[in-house]
């Protein structure tokens, strides 16, 4: 039986859960796919096996070329004793059949090898592919098995550990605000995601200069946020997701704690391994060196793996110089919580004062408690963010405050209970002078049948509304004068009325009674996780709808495409025929052509041609 035949019987008996994992690990697209046939071709394509073979490390690699030679060699597959043998043979010594047979299962689930566990047999086109290595640089079964690990990575001196510590901190506190600021900004104003791939750079620009990074490492620290599920893209743009809403409120610690944990879990398998039995190490080029001798064909996919991970990992302070640090170590033991509560330790203690200036600036002598800083950020525009933050308050940002529901009142309490300088009569001032303006524009929605407008602008400023109308930047809203004190738009009250806020405006929103409305801005986007339709499990539902052969006997549709597969790859097989009296009989034919519901094939042990009618087929097999 071809391998095409026999694979994609096999993935056909895989869970949907199994198969959706096998594509996933092999990376085997959805396009083409149209039975199981197709999907089993996929695996077998030369570029896919060649992909899974650069994803193994050097030992399962030397037991699938071990195992592919004694194939060659005998024509049948070998057992896990034979493979033992040869790979002792050539190095002398070999690895047990313990750890053989844990290989060849790695081999197995990725579907390079036949599921039979007692026995090592890779597909033919694994087969064929490493024994054409050699001839492309590869390394071939003999440097396969005979290569030794270079030396051990240098430890990291007891003398550095207290550096590399207060190092790390410093980098996880610093990426930590940063991905606090991309939040705030875009959960405020969404970030444009371009066609090709990237942030539209009029908005990294914007993010770069509210997270006080270089323009650079915008996107890096959004990919750090994205793999936490901070946020999403979501008709094109970025924007916080209801989990980065919820990670805002979090201690620096516990912020930290996601980001890593986040960094760890998408940690691919191997890698993961290799860091883990290297907590106390120097990584570096000594790291680089064993990743290449460990995937001899990893070439620049593991390399680009290696990067980004030891990047990020610099990023968030789970290493610092190329050396973990002690919550890093912690965290690649897998002892998240433990890593937490260390880096927790590491980080600049939060505060609950501020300082309030004449000048309307608000500074915090340390990072502030996610509580006071969520409320403030609502009062005041955050200057600065670093060990010491600077906020200032405003008239507008008085106008955002008073449009969330607060009041005058509401706002100098709070400043009173965290200020350390009582309030600054600026200040009182200020925020009397904007409680008493705003609301001095209204929007409301337009509930009148036969009308384009869905809501209005109104008060008794008539200067006012003239300056709302000839302002450029609100021209977008299409604001047409109903009478002096009243203007219409066609978009909905709450795009006018942010619309408006944005521009600094005194804005109120209010009801169908004219009572003042607290608005909240809704700019959060589901998860990527939670959004997106997953093409691998939407193509498996559509080939599970293909039909299942019944009990006993083989469907119409699946017994002709195996037949087609066994007649173009010239493959005898065992034929199952259910006769009148209920009996069934095997022939061990090579089918040479199906037409008219019909089989005909050369019978092997009576050297005869047989007819047999599709119907009465009731199972195909590997021929005996």
């Amino acid at each position: 039986m071809s391998n095409t035949l026999s694979l994609a019987s096999r993935l056909r008996a895989m869970s949907d859960a199994e198969l959706a994992r096998a594509m996933n690990d092999r990376g085997v697209g959805t396009s083409g796919i149209k039975d199981f046939f197709d999907l089993a071709e996929a695996f077998l394509d030369r570029a896919s096996i060649q992909q899974a073979l650069t994803r193994l490390d050097r030992q399962t690699l030397a037991v699938l070329a071990a195992a592919g030679q004694l194939a060659d060699q005998t024509g049948d597959a070998p057992d896990l004793a034979r493979v033992e043998a040869l790979l002792s043979s050539i190095a002398g010594s070999a690895p047990t059949a313990q750890v053989i047979a844990e290989r060849a299962d790695q081999a197995r689930a990725m579907l390079l090898l036949e599921e039979d566990p007692l026995t090592v047999a890779p597909y033919d086109g694994v087969r064929q592919q490493l024994r054409s290595w050699p001839a492309f640089g590869l390394p071939g079964l003999a440097d396969l098995a005979l290569a030794t690990p270079p030396a051990a990575l240098e430890p990291v001196p007891d003398v550095d550990r207290r550096f590399i510590d207060r190092l790390g901190a410093e980098r996880a506190f610093a990426a930590t605000t940063a991905i606090t600021e991309l939040l705030v900004e875009i959960e405020r104003d969404p970030a444009r995601e371009l066609a090709k791939g990237g942030v539209a750079l009029p908005d990294s620009k914007r993010l770069a200069n509210a997270m006080s990074v270089d323009l650079e490492s915008v996107a890096n620290l959004l990919a750090v946020a994205d793999r936490a599920e901070l946020v999403a893209r979501e008709t094109g743009s970025w924007m916080i997701t209801e989990a980065g809403a919820s990670w805002l409120l979090e201690s620096s610690g516990a912020r930290w704690a996601v980001l890593a944990g986040a960094w760890f879990g998408h940690l691919p398998g191997d890698i993961r391994t290799l860091l883990g039995e290297r907590t106390h190490a120097v990584w570096g080029q000594g790291l680089r060196g064993y990743v290449d001798w460990l995937y001899p064909a990893g070439g620049d996919w593991m390399d680009e793996r290696i990067t980004v991970y030891t990047r990020d990992a610099e990023l968030l302070g789970i290493t610092a110089n190329q050396a973990p640090t002690g919550p890093g170590s912690l965290l690649l033991g897998d002892a998240l919580d433990d890593a937490a509560a260390a880096m927790a330790a590491l980080l600049p203690a939060e505060v609950e004062q501020v300082y309030l200036q004449h000048d309307l600036s608000v500074v915090a002598p340390g990072p502030l408690t996610p509580r006071v800083d969520a409320r403030l950020r609502s009062i005041a525009d955050a200057e600065s963010r670093a060990l010491a933050s600077s906020y200032r308050v405003s008239t507008s940002s008085v106008n955002r405050a008073m449009a969330s529901g607060e009041t005058a009142e509401s706002i100098l309490e709070f400043l009173r209970s965290i200020s350390l300088t009582g309030i600054p009569q600026p200040l009182d001032y200020l925020v009397g002078e904007a409680a008493a303006r705003y609301g001095l524009v209204r929007v409301g929605v337009v509930d009148a049948p036969g009308t384009e407008a869905r809501s209005y602008l109104r008060s008794d400023d008539e200067h006012l509304l003239g300056t709302i109308m000839v302002d450029q930047n609100l021209s977008a809203l299409g604001l047409a004068r109903l009478d002096a004190g009243r203007l219409e738009s066609r978009f909905s009250r709450d795009v006018v009325f942010w619309s408006l806020s944005d521009a600094r405006y005194p804005i109120a929103a209010e009801d169908a009674t004219g009572e003042i409305i607290a608005l909240r801005r809704q700019r959060t986007a589901r998860s990527a996780a939670a959004g997106a339709v997953n093409p691998i499990e939407t193509l498996i539902e559509r080939l599970r709808l293909g039909g299942e052969p019944e009990e006993g006997e083989a469907s119409q549709a699946w017994l002709i495409r195996q037949l087609d597969v066994a007649i173009k790859a010239r493959s005898a097989l065992t034929v199952s025929v259910s006769m009148p009296n209920g009996s069934v009989i095997d022939y061990q034919l090579e089918p040479t052509s199906v037409a008219g519901g019909r089989l005909r094939g050369r019978d092997k042990k009576s050297a005869i041609e047989r007819t047999l009618p599709l119907a009465s087929i009731a199972g195909l097999g590997p021929a005996l």
